[in-house]
């Protein structure tokens, strides 16, 4: 056959597409008597979703496609689809596993044990390591559909959001004070975080963010004298303190709501 032998003994060509990625051509490969390559490697969801973040991490959530994710894994982008249906349901797999490394954290606990204050202020440091480790995956956080409509970012899970609020009952939190406190916790979260990664080069879409680096169209200075003197120490990252001391300022403000509303079992 003319196709065939056009191909035989080049089964593992790869067709050149465009910015230069490599794809898999599974079908010249079974043209040349081969296996397509998803047959010789082993594919689940687990190891996509993982290939998913570990693409993101590298090269950004513009870049991912299902094709381009394919070419990471060494198999055809149609063998994906078995697994995972398409890239939204691609990314709310991402979502979903990275926010349940927190379960792999020995800081974070799933209930209190010393008190509702050091439950969250672990819980609060576990969701900025989930944020550190994936910064540019981090955004999709705040943007996918959560599995409720009420259900708020960063917190995405309701088995989280579960433990959020049945820890504070515990506590001693009403109901109405605990409803509280999971506005206020994901909102100061959701806020600091989403600047923080955006100072690591995640696209936040709107948010503008500062770069260190000198842009020969950026404004000058001069007529900001004042804006000027001080762009040294305004460029400083102090975003480690400022997490600490705005997590301290709303753990007090919980536990004023926590004081100004009776418990009611």
């Amino acid at each position: 056959m003319r196709v065939a032998s056009a191909l035989d003994g080049d089964a593992s060509r790869r067709l050149r597409v465009a910015h230069d990625e490599e794809v898999v051509d599974a079908d010249a490969e079974v043209v040349a008597g081969q296996d397509p390559p998803s047959a010789r490697r082993p594919l689940d969801r687990d190891r996509i979703v993982a290939a998913a973040v570990r693409f993101i991490d590298e090269s950004g959530l513009p870049g991912l496609s299902m094709r381009r994710l394919g070419a990471a894994l060494g198999v055809e982008a149609m063998s994906l689809y078995r697994y995972v249906p398409g890239r939204e349901n691609l990314l709310d797999a991402v979502v979903e596993s990275i926010i349940e490394e927190m379960r792999h954290d020995e800081d974070v606990l799933e209930a209190p044990r010393d008190g509702w204050q050091d439950f969250l202020q672990r819980l609060a440091h576990g969701v900025r390591r989930v944020a550190l480790a994936h910064p540019r995956a981090f955004p999709l956080v705040a943007s996918r559909p959560p599995e409720a409509p009420w259900l708020r970012p960063p917190l995405r899970s309701l088995t989280w959001v579960e433990a959020f609020l049945d820890g504070l009952a515990g506590e001693g939190f009403s109901d109405v004070a605990a409803v509280a406190a999971y506005r206020a916790f994901t909102s100061f979260l959701l806020g600091h975080l989403l600047l923080e990664v955006a100072s690591l080069g995640a696209d936040v879409g709107p948010l503008d963010v500062l770069d260190d680096h000198e842009d020969a169209n950026a404004k000058s200075l001069e007529p900001y004298p004042t804006v000027q003197r001080l762009s040294g120490s305004l460029a400083e990252d102090h975003s480690a303190v400022e997490f600490e001391e705005s997590l301290e300022a709303l753990l007090n403000r919980i536990a004023l709501l926590q004081s100004e509303t009776p418990f009611t079992s």
